[in-house]
Formats: structure tokens, C-alpha cells, sequence
């Protein structure tokens, strides 16, 4: 079975503690490892990369904290993944280096590489807000259009 990464799962608690909240609350990460008990710096970690790409924005000060601007109706469990994981691969040899000992004798590249494309096809499929099922949309600022 396909496991989920645990940084993913922390990433994925945090946005559905936000999610709960008011459009333009703030969420501090302590306030997220205190409702989910998820650990600190991990926690902390994956708030940052969301915000670098934008998923949260982040407000500095004593009352600060992270405040959801993406529609997780439209972010993707993969986006998410890929943010916190890098390029997603099932094996090596379809990973980025394709590092495998076995790769010049292996005879399920090919496979391999197929059931790789579908999980993609599939994580790039399933929104966030589906997962969590999110009926309403949450987003505290518009999304930009380009």
C-alpha cells in the first residue's frame, strides 16, 4: 500500500484546523500542535513551505500566525505532496535520479512506470477540500487570475 508521508499528514491537519475557522483567522502553529498533537518543529516546518508556496500566508508578530489563502477546492493532494516531498515516485527507477542497482536487468520498469503515471493522474485528481470534505469554500483573500 501506497503510505502517506507524515509530514504530508501533519500538513494536511494543520489545513483542516484552519479550514474550521472564520475566514481571516489566524492559526499559530502552537494553536495546531495543540488541537491535533502533531509534534512542534515538523509541524512548524510544513506550515513554512506552505506559505512559501502560497497555500498560507504568513503574519509575523506577537499576535501572528498563518492564515489560509488558497481554495483547497482547488489545491491538489499532489501539489501538497509535492511541496512538502519533492517529485513523487513509487520506485527509484522512476524517480528523478532513476538510481536503481537493478535498472539494466529489471523487467518491470515499464509497469512500474505505468502504475507511477496513474497514481499521479489520481493524487492530481483529488482536491484537498474533497478530502477534507470541505463543503464551503475556504479562502480568506481572492485568488490571483492570470
Amino acid at each position: 500500500m501506497n503510505r502517506l508521508n507524515r509530514k504530508v499528514e501533519y500538513a494536511l491537519m494543520a489545513l483542516k484546523v484552519m479550514a474550521d475557522k472564520r475566514p481571516g483567522e489566524l492559526t499559530s502553529a502552537k494553536e495546531v500542535v495543540d488541537l491535533t498533537g502533531s509534534p512542534f518543529d515538523a509541524t512548524a516546518r510544513v506550515l513554512q513551505q506552505m506559505a512559501q508556496r502560497e497555500i498560507l500566508r504568513s503574519e509575523q508578530g506577537a499576535y501572528g500566525g498563518y492564515l489560509l489563502i488558497r481554495d483547497l477546492n482547488r489545491v491538489s493532494i499532489l501539489e501538497l505532496m509535492e511541496l512538502i516531498l519533492g517529485n513523487l515516485a513509487v520506485a527509484k527507477c522512476v524517480g528523478a535520479d532513476g538510481d536503481c542497482d537493478l535498472k539494466t536487468s529489471c523487467n518491470i520498469v515499464s509497469p512500474i512506470t505505468t502504475l507511477n503515471r496513474r497514481l499521479l493522474d489520481f493524487y492530481s485528481t483529488l482536491m484537498i477540500g474533497d478530502l477534507l470534505k470541505l463543503s464551503k469554500k475556504v479562502v480568506s483573500e481572492p485568488e490571483a487570475t492570470a
